[in-house]
Order: structure tokens, then C-alpha cells, then sequence
């Protein structure tokens, strides 16, 4: 199944600098190990936010959950998710 889903990041203003960039490095390994495991197809930054769209490929909606929940930054973002369906008019 594929899933259209928007990532929003607030991290707290007041977060030591060291646990920021701890947390941002343990989330890009993450987002990587996802990618080379090809259920992370693309990942789009959205200019001017601290915010990404991106495509997941995953066997369900709890797949998806449990995916995005392993997330070093979830707790901290507001996500919405979109499921996708092939168009009838696509190639």
C-alpha cells in the first residue's frame, strides 16, 4: 500500500543543543535504514519549513503506525497521511 504523508517537526526551542543533534542524527540513520529497506521511496523537503512529504510503500495502515511511531523525532511532529490508490488515467 502506498501512503502520501506530510511530517511537521516542532522541537521544543528550549532543547539542549546536544540532545538536538543527537535526536536529528538518530532520526536521519533512521530515515536512511527506511529508505535502503525500500519502504521509504521518496522523501521531499518542503521549502521554507521544517517539513517533508514522502511516500511510503508498507503492507497496511498498522505497518505504516508502527513505522512512523519508530521515528526519533515523532514525538514531536504532527503528521497526516494520505492513502493512495492507482488512477485509472496513469501510464
Amino acid at each position: 500500500m502506498l501512503f502520501h504523508v506530510r511530517m511537521d517537526v516542532s522541537l521544543p526551542a528550549d532543547l539542549d543543543p546536544e540532545v538536538r543533534a543527537e535526536l536529528v542524527g538518530r532520526e536521519k540513520a533512521r530515515a536512511l535504514e527506511l529508505q535502503r529497506a525500500g519502504v521509504w521511496p521518496q522523501l521531499w523537503r518542503i521549502v521554507g519549513e521544517y517539513a517533508n512529504f514522502s511516500i511510503f510503500d508498507v503492507e497496511s495502515n498498522d505497518a505504516l503506525h508502527e513505522l512512523l511511531s519508530s521515528l526519533p523525532l515523532f514525538p514531536y511532529m504532527r503528521i497526516h497521511v494520505t492513502p493512495l490508490a492507482q488512477h485509472p488515467s496513469k501510464l
